[in-house]
């Protein structure tokens, strides 16, 4: 294996310890290298005593990328990856595609909040749906539906919470406004449909975006894989650089005063600079993960037969599993169907030890050199929630990164949920009424002859629809989500979903239950507060 640099042939004497540098200790910032050069600088901590400053002043981008392609892709150091972080910029993606998206356990971003801002004026995401007009129609009338019933609730919702809640008289009229109708869009977001326009920032190491990069191009959705088209030109190309324009100005100065001096400020004003050209050039649609959950998806249905799925609450705390090969069994099948927990794990129990390790086998038979197990194998903790939330509420709960999340599929088998203030505002009919007609019009445009027309209709679903995921976590991260998210300022579906989780724990565990500090959301709250 080759080294960063070569070992020097002439052996130093050692210094007497009276003689050797103590208490040294310097620390600094660094700004202003390429992500991969400063990768590879810190790389060479692990083979060279330079410090970080000569590292740095001697490393070129070219010495970068060939260090990278040498250990990085050849001999499989991956982790040198985790040391290029990156920024981007994602806009104008449908929520359904940044559900998907920021689906990484080593992930870091914000989105667009649908508490503080309007949705109405976003626009939406229209699937292909080839020759097929009648689809297409369907598409956008229902869209254009549910906006206008999203708009309608906000405002309806808004108006009555003013005629029910007085303005205290130390409160401004602005922020008085400004707090209610941030209740109002808690209220009316249970009605944007997944094909909504979001934008997010993310910040992730070169390694999560590789992996990220490939999972994307790997999606049954269109528009997720030219997501990860976009995501890896993005990484391969020029970086827009907050400074580009100050800087070509500057350099056009210099050099009107001095031809040669500007030629020499261009290199270091001007020059594009690529983020993670190297470490995502290979990235590529994942065969394993494909053909695995194609295999999985058959495998649910074979098991389960078309049966009925059983009603279950809103949080199921999971008693012990039999054996860890019934959990890892369980939880493939969860992940390709839309079943319970429970319900999968009654069939998979009693499956004779054979079949259920074959069941198991589907997970890791298509897995190549370099290919990590799927999430579904980080099985062995003791809690583990199935939760049947609305898609909104589970988009905050999706930020929760230290535990295992098993995401199912977006469909109306489960219904839809109903979110508080509609009844009191005279707006529970107008609400149901548009929940019922874009789960009719999902389910018709998912039986057309479109292309992708079962992936194509899930855009339709509003985020009230309620949808599946298991959350498997250790005690310390159930009573971190149960204290966060059951706070009076929080929204009211997952305070619920935090509230149950609390109360599951209470009854399986009462004498561990002192522990959380929670906040009992059966309590009435100052909306005013929030």
């Amino acid at each position: 294996m080759p080294e960063i640099e070569a070992a020097s042939s002439v052996v130093d004497p050692v210094p007497p310890a009276s003689e050797r540098p103590q208490n040294q200790t310097e620390v600094f910032a660094v700004h202003g290298a390429d992500p991969e050069v400063l990768a590879y600088a810190m790389a060479k901590y692990s083979r060279s005593s330079l410090s970080m400053k000569d590292s740095l002043r001697e490393i070129s981008s070219q010495r970068a990328e060939q260090f990278l392609n040498t250990f990085y892709f050849q001999y499989g150091h991956r982790s040198i990856a985790d040391l290029a972080h990156l920024a981007f910029a994602i806009e104008r993606l449908s929520l359904l595609a940044a559900i998907v998206l920021v689906d990484e356990q080593r992930w870091d971003g914000q989105e667009r909040s649908t508490r503080y801002q309007n949705f109405r004026k976003s626009g939406w995401y229209m699937p292909d749906f080839g020759a097929d007009q009648a689809s297409a129609s369907l598409f956008g009338e229902s869209i254009e539906s549910l906006f206008a019933t999203y708009h309608e609730v906000a405002e309806g919702v808004a108006e009555s919470l003013k005629s029910s809640v007085a303005k205290p008289e130390e409160m401004k009229p602005e922020t008085y406004e400004r707090t209610l109708k941030a209740r109002a869009f808690d209220v009316a977001r249970y009605l944007l449909p997944l094909a909504t326009n979001t934008s997010l920032g993310q910040i992730v190491n070169a390694r999560t975006l590789e992996t990220q990069v490939s999972r994307l191009l790997s999606s049954p959705f269109a528009e997720i894989r030219q997501l990860g088209e976009k995501l890896r030109a993005a990484a391969s190309g020029a970086a827009w650089n907050v400074c580009g324009e100050d800087f070509a100005r500057l350099q056009t100065e210099i050099a009107a005063a001095d031809a040669g001096l500007g030629e020499r400020a261009a290199e270091l004003l001007t020059r594009e600079v690529k983020t993670a050209p190297t470490l995502v050039k290979y990235a590529a649609p994942n065969e394993y993960e494909m053909t695995t959950r194609r295999e999985l998806r058959q495998a649910a249905a074979d098991l389960m037969k078309q049966e009925r799925i059983d009603a279950a609450p809103l949080v199921d705390l999971i008693d012990a599993d039999p054996s860890l090969e019934v959990e890892l069994a369980t939880t493939l099948l969860y992940g390709a169907s839309h079943y319970p927990y429970r319900q999968i794990r009654n069939h998979v129990a009693v499956l004779p030890a054979v079949r259920r390790n074959e069941i198991i086998a589907l997970g890791t038979r298509h897995r190549g050199r370099h290919d990590e197990l799927l999430r579904e194998f980080s099985a062995g903790q003791v809690l583990k929630f199935d939760i049947l939330m609305d898609i909104g509420g589970f988009r905050d709960m999706h930020r929760h990164r230290r535990c295992v999340q098993v995401l199912q599929g977006f469909t109306s088998e489960h219904g839809f949920d109903t979110p508080e203030g509609l009844k009191e505002a005279g707006l529970l009919p107008v609400y149901e009424k548009a929940m019922k007609a874009a789960h009719a019009a999902y389910a018709k445009l998912a039986g057309g002859e479109a292309p992708e027309a079962t992936q194509s209709a899930q855009y339709l679903l509003p985020l009230g629809t309620r949808n599946r995921a298991l959350f498997k976590m250790d005690f310390a991260e159930a009573l971190y989500i149960s204290e966060l998210r059951s706070a009076p300022q929080g929204h009211f579906s997952y305070r619920r979903v935090a509230w149950e989780m609390y109360r599951a724990v209470q009854e399986r565990h009462p004498v561990l239950a002192q522990y959380f500090r929670v906040t009992d959301v059966n309590e009435p709250v100052d909306l005013l507060k929030r």
